[in-house]
C-alpha cells in the first residue's frame, strides 16, 4: 500500500467511525461500540475501498451488521465526499472480519493442549 492509499485509508476509517457513530440508526448497527472497522483497503486509484469490519455478537447479528452497512453505503459515501473534499471518493465495499473469531479458535486449542499436557 501507498503512503498515499494509507492516509486516504486512515481518513476513512476515523470518518467511517464517526458517522456511524452518529448518523447511521440502523437497528442493526445499534450496538455501534462493538463495531470497528478492522482494515481498509484502497485500490490504487483511489477508486474502490474494501472495508473489513470486526463486530461482535451472534454471527447473525454480525451479518445483519454488514448488510446494514452496505445498505448505507451510498449514504455514508455521500457524507465522506462531503467531509473529505478528495477528487475521487472510494465505492465502499464492507466486509465482515473474522480474525478475532480465528484467533480465539486458535487460543481454545492451545489451551485444551495446554490443559491435557498438565493432566498427562
Amino acid at each position: 500500500m501507498s503512503r498515499r492509499t494509507h492516509r486516504v485509508a486512515d481518513l476513512l476509517r476515523a470518518e467511517l467511525a464517526d458517522l456511524v457513530r452518529r448518523e447511521v440508526h440502523d437497528p442493526r448497527v445499534a450496538h455501534a461500540s462493538l463495531l470497528g472497522f478492522v482494515d481498509i483497503d484502497v485500490s490504487p486509484d483511489l477508486r474502490q475501498a474494501v472495508v473489513k469490519v470486526s463486530a461482535l455478537g451472534t454471527d447473525e447479528e454480525r451479518q445483519g451488521t454488514v448488510a446494514a452497512l452496505e445498505h448505507a453505503r451510498g449514504f455514508l459515501r455521500t457524507e465522506l465526499a462531503r467531509r473529505l473534499r478528495l477528487r475521487v471518493t472510494p465505492e465502499l465495499h464492507f466486509e465482515l472480519d473474522r480474525g478475532a473469531e480465528h484467533s480465539q479458535t486458535i487460543a481454545d486449542l492451545l489451551e485444551s493442549l495446554h490443559a491435557r499436557d498438565e493432566s498427562s
